[in-house]
């Protein structure tokens, strides 16, 4: 079996699950070319996982101070060399394609009509799980910017719809190193110190894109962003301050870590996200950087651990068996396996038959 998988480049939780879904289809010993666009090809890092991967410009979404940028936007799109890529990349020599939100491959294997697949949490939406601020702009581009024939829709939970668990690497907690862990990384680094910098008490490790070598200002470490640093910081840390990325808190309840989430303004998926953990009782979400909602959360416990199964490797298993399954059986497969802290199953409960969620999802819910 021989798929070509496209990554959305622009944040790092698409590289980080896809790097997961690549273990587990070499495991498989499955023939995998990778395509990653949406990033400067020399600003990728930690990519040996996926050999000798091609990049393209593709097309992404532009944000300044903490907010998406439709000027940016337009500016940094490239209609021609999105074009000229698109017919030069053959996907005919392919079983599969696979894409994680990822438009060139998805848009390829549409044109010569190749079996495609999405792989994303973007795919989520396509069911009716709960959502915040969706437009019709938002609703169009969510259909047409990756289109596939099918999609595998990752969630925290699967509210009534056949979506599964996400993706992630299995990690374990480490020391405590009494630090909190920041990565803000469409915040400007001034605004991050002028929000942080008042709680002498409490250290905090940063990792940002435009820090380019450590460095130290009072109780703030920056770091580049690098995997495995970040990793490491994150089994240890006590908390997480974050935008309201899928992946990484994904990891963080994982590991039990407690979570504060400012979404990106102007993403609904971000505002979504960061209203589905606060309903969840998963995270703590702040509109803006606000000093008087990060005190109170310093002091706050966490939530528990979140138990998710190794999806990566049901899901390579699956492929290599023909995708024959039904996406329901594997999804209720998964989630049999999924364990919540009794706060969160009591949450849910609570939140059967209200007007955001399919009455009938309880049988699946587990408690830690």
């Amino acid at each position: 079996m021989r798929i070509l998988f496209g990554v959305q480049g622009t944040g790092n939780g698409h590289i980080a699950r896809s790097r997961t879904l690549a273990r587990a289809l070499a495991r498989c010993d499955v023939e995998v070319d990778y395509l990653f666009s949406g990033r400067a090809p020399g600003h990728y890092f930690g990519m040996e996982q996926f050999g000798d991967y091609r990049a393209c410009q593709g097309l992404t979404f532009s944000s300044h101070q903490g907010r998406i940028s439709p000027w940016r936007t337009l500016r940094d799109s490239h209609p021609v060399s999105f074009w000229r890529d698109l017919h030069a990349l053959d996907c005919s020599q392919y079983d599969l394609v696979i894409s994680d939100f990822e438009p060139l491959t998805a848009h390829a294997a549409r044109r010569i009509g190749m079996r495609s697949l999405g792989i994303s949490h973007q795919a989520s939406f396509e069911w009716p799980v709960p959502r915040w601020g969706e437009n019709g702009v938002s609703r169009w581009l969510m259909g047409h910017f990756a289109p596939v024939q099918q999609q595998l829709g990752l969630h925290w939970f699967h509210f009534g719809a056949p979506l599964l668990p996400p993706v992630i690497d299995a990690l374990e907690p480490s020391t405590d190193h009494g630090a909190v862990l920041v990565y803000l990384p469409f915040e400007q680094i001034e605004h991050i110190q002028a929000l942080l910098a008042r709680f002498t008490h409490h250290r905090f490790i940063c990792f940002h894109p435009e820090v380019l070598a450590t460095y130290e200002w009072r109780n703030l470490i920056f770091n580049p962003t690098q995997r495995e640093g970040f990793l490491e910081v994150l089994r240890g840390c006590r908390g997480v301050i974050s935008n309201a990325g899928f992946e990484l808190a994904s990891e963080a309840l994982s590991l039990g870590k407690k979570l504060l989430v400012k979404p990106l303004t102007g993403q609904f998926e971000q505002l979504t996200n960061g209203k589905t953990l606060e309903m969840m009782g998963l995270a703590t979400l702040m509109d803006s950087l606000d000093p008087n909602a990060v005190r109170p959360w310093l002091d706050s416990p966490p939530p528990g651990r979140v138990t998710w199964p190794d999806v990566a490797s049901e899901v390579a298993r699956w492929l290599v068996a023909g995708a024959t399954e039904p996406v329901e059986a594997l999804s209720a497969r998964l989630w049999q396996r999924t364990l919540y802290p009794e706060e969160v199953t009591e949450r849910l409960c609570e939140l059967e038959g209200g007007e955001r969620i399919s009455a009938g999802w309880l049988a699946s819910l587990r408690t830690f």
